[in-house]
């Protein structure tokens, strides 16, 4: 299966119990306490991670929101 993650297509296997939460520990995607999911133009709540499928042709940017500055 084909899915764009941050602009940049990916391959994987074909998983039909892929989730976005399942996702992010097969990337082995760090702090992701902070992390926001962005699932084709919608931001996703955080307690959706676990029961939201990631299917093929889907399109997610990974959104880290950091504090900082004057």
């Amino acid at each position: 299966m084909k899915i764009t993650i941050n602009g940049k297509e990916t391959a994987l296997a074909e998983n039909p119990a892929r989730t976005v939460e399942s996702l992010l520990d097969e990337l082995d995607v760090a702090q992701r306490q902070y992390i926001s999911v962005e699932l084709n133009g919608e931001i996703l709540e955080r307690d959706a991670f676990g029961n939201t499928p990631v299917q093929s042709g889907d399109i997610l940017e990974f959104l880290y929101f950091m504090g900082g500055g004057r």
